[in-house]
């Protein structure tokens, strides 16, 4: 079921740490967010970003993205070209259907309908949803809408799947349908970074990074 080739692809933390409380230019160290992190993240891994509330780990996704420059340390991207980011809130566009959100992707990239259909429903498949692909998206529910968001990330063929909270906003129940299809994530050749303070998304990821070893 992969959506792209990303062999090779790996995120090198060398002793990151960041605050928006002080400056590179003479911090003394004081309110760190964390600090003191190298990790190598590599394609076909899920990790799970974990620590409390305010801990850093929306801040450490965006750094690991590129959007923030680290206080400490640095960020190295290779062969990560293109990166997805699947928000908390699922977004998708009310009348069109979960198999479109899914081929869309694959068309752009110059893939005939019928192709992209096939892969498309292949990954609807991964995540639980191929007998919903006629179903609009303002017809899912939210646990439904949040593997849909998943699926097609992987259908947009980056390198860097960058997830936030994907259950925080649902139900028990529609977040443990989410998190028993994590595992198509680590099947689809790309590095995942998930961050979450559900124990049962952690649990099925396949590594942990824990902020609160870092503080």
């Amino acid at each position: 079921m992969n959506a792209t080739d990303a062999t090779g692809a790996q995120v090198l933390l060398h002793d990151v740490g960041h605050s928006f409380h002080a400056s590179r230019a003479g911090h003394d160290g004081a309110d760190m967010l964390f600090h003191g992190l190298t990790r190598r993240l590599d394609a076909g891994h899920v990790y799970a970003l974990i620590g409390p509330s305010g801990s850093g780990k929306s801040t450490l996704l965006s750094i690991i993205a590129g959007w923030i420059a680290p206080l400490e340390g640095s960020v190295e991207r290779v062969h990560c070209e293109q990166l997805h980011w699947v928000q908390q809130n699922p977004h998708g566009v009310a009348y069109r259907s979960a198999l479109d959100h899914v081929a869309l992707p694959f068309i752009a990239r110059g893939e005939p309908r019928e192709t992209a259909n096939r892969h498309a429903l292949a990954l609807l498949a991964a995540f639980g949803l191929e007998p919903l692909a006629v179903r609009r998206f303002c017809d899912l529910s939210g646990g439904e809408a949040q593997r849909l968001m998943l699926a097609r990330g992987i259908a947009t063929a980056s390198q860097l799947l960058l997830v936030d909270e994907p259950t925080a906003q649902l139900d028990r129940h529609t977040a443990m349908e989410v998190n028993d299809h994590l595992h198509a994530l680590s099947q689809a050749g790309v590095i995942v970074v998930i961050a979450t303070h559900d124990p049962d998304t952690r649990d099925a990821c396949t590594d942990v990074i824990d902020l609160r070893d870092y503080q």
